[in-house]
Formats: structure tokens, sequence, C-alpha cells
């Protein structure tokens, strides 16, 4: 694991003033109580924390939700080789998804993302959310705690095609590991170029999100109302930015994936829950989302 650079407690100490010494020892105490949880590092306990202005209930629920999640969602979580199948390399050249340089006036990083090839025929949507929350697993594990994120996406791309290789029950899961599971603060989710299809999606997602997602959602008609809420200079060229090719910073981020297959690899296999230790009842995919049949009459207007 030598190559693999990854922030420390003692970086996540001198960044965050509220960390406490005394906290991350009561959440290693608590996890030592929960035999079904993987060893987790001193670092990530600091994310969860922060990730939850510090307070300690719903930093146990997010270290829970976030492991059991990863566990009983293998169509996002396994198989996460970055040298391996031909599926996840697919999806590599399907989209970007681009942590940015530069940080906003508020102190948020910009994840980006879009469409590197639009033909829907070669769109696979698990393989995609893998794609981008392997994107996001790096990025956490060499930067750490963060004031905040924004996720800014050129929709352009996105055409009725697209929305019907979508299920809403891969929504309902991707929605709830952003929002019960990841230990981020979203602060704000924008979209320019959107196209007609964009008000499809948006109708599918809106059932498994919380008020304060919704809130969140901004669409842009140029980047002139973009700029209130982004660094324009620090946006791809193609949407009139100036950090480069997207292509070009696709193809850097995914050496990235390739240069942490190490770190993948041993997180597929040590960072996953054992449901056989869980004390009291243990849990599966059906009791977190419910059963794939139900979603046959959701009612989409």
């Amino acid at each position: 694991m030598s190559m693999i650079k990854s922030i420390t407690l003692e970086d996540e100490m001198k960044k965050n003033p509220q960390l406490k010494l005394s906290d991350i020892q009561s959440l290693r105490e608590w996890c030592e109580k929960q035999p079904h949880l993987p060893k987790i590092e001193d670092s990530f306990l600091a994310m969860f924390l922060h990730s939850n202005y510090y307070r300690m209930e719903p930093t146990k629920n997010t270290i829970e939700n976030y492991y059991t999640t990863r566990t009983h969602v293998p169509e996002f979580f396994s198989n996460r080789d970055p040298l391996g199948g031909k599926e996840l390399r697919q999806a590599l050249k399907i989209a970007a998804n681009l942590p940015l340089k530069g940080i906003t006036k508020d102190g948020y990083r910009i994840m980006y993302g879009a469409f590197l090839d639009a033909d829907s025929s070669r769109f696979v949507y698990n393989d995609n959310v893998k794609y981008f929350l392997m994107v996001c697993d790096v990025w956490l594990l060499t930067e750490g705690t963060n004031n905040g994120y924004i996720y800014f996406a050129d929709a352009s791309g996105l055409s009725f095609g697209h929305i019907a290789r979508i299920s809403p029950l891969g929504l309902k899961k991707y929605l709830y590991y952003i929002q019960e599971a990841a230990p981020i603060r979203l602060m704000g989710i924008h979209f320019i170029n959107a196209p007609p299809a964009m008000e499809l999606l948006m109708n599918m997602m809106k059932p498994f999100m919380k008020k304060e997602m919704i809130d969140m959602i901004h669409f842009h008609s140029s980047l002139n109302s973009a700029s209130e809420y982004v660094l324009v200079d620090a946006l791809p060229n193609e949407v009139g930015g100036k950090a480069g090719s997207m292509y070009e910073l696709a193809e850097i981020e995914v050496k990235k994936l390739e240069n942490y297959r190490e770190w993948f690899l041993k997180d597929e296999a040590t960072g996953r829950v054992n449901e056989a230790l869980r004390i009291g009842k243990s849990k599966s995919a059906s009791d977190l989302f419910g059963v794939e049949g139900s979603f046959k009459k959701l009612d989409i207007d």
C-alpha cells in the first residue's frame, strides 16, 4: 500500500479545530462493539464526524449506512478493479467525472460531470454510477474532509434513450447512498444545458429525494447565472472554463483510478459488513430498498 497516498488523522486534526481525539476514541470504542463492521481507519472516522458536523449519533448512522450499503449494492460496489472487466472499462469512456481544482467563494470543491459519449445505446447506468463513486472514493481518500461539495454537470448529452436505461430501483439505491451514507457535506447540485429529458429524470428521482436535496438543485441557462455558485475558470474548456479539455482531464482521472487499484481490491475484500456477526437481525438489500417488483407501478407524472 506504500504507493497509495491517503490523508491521515494528523492531517485532519490540523485542518479541523473542531475535531477532537476524544470523539475519535469514542467512535473507535463504539465500532468495536459492532462486530459486523470492518476495521475503520481513524482518518475515515474523522471524515464521518466532519460530514455530520461532529454530532455523534448521526455519525454512527452514517458509518452503519456506508458499510451496509457498500455490502448490499454489489452493482455499484463490487468488481471495481480499474483494470478489470470490459463493462467498467466501457463506462470510463462514456462519462467524465472530474474533481476540479480550486474552491468556490464559500470554500466548496466542485465535481464536474458530462457525457464524453452521448450515444445512449452504450450507456449502462450501474456501471456509470460505479465509476462515479470510484472517483469520489479516491477524492475523499486523498483529500479528506472539505467544507462542502458542489456537483456541476453539463446535461446537454442526456436523452430519453438514457432515461429508458435507468431503473427507479437503481435511482433509489444511488440516492440513498448519497443522502444517507456518503461522508460528505453536499451543498449544491447544478445543471447547465438541460434538455427536455431532464424533466423526466427529475420526476423519477424526486420520490427518493429529501426536501433538502431537492432544494439544492439549480438549473442554469448560462454560465453567467452559474458563476454565482461555481468558479467558471475551474470548469473544462468545453463549457467555457479554462481547466483544459474534459477528454484529457477524464484520462488523468482514469489513470488515477488505475494507480489506486490496490486500494480498490483491498476495500472490496475488507471494507464490507459481515452480516453473520451483526447483533440482532441481519440486513439484506430488500430490507434497505424494498423489492424490485414494488417499483413496477411507480407513478411518474
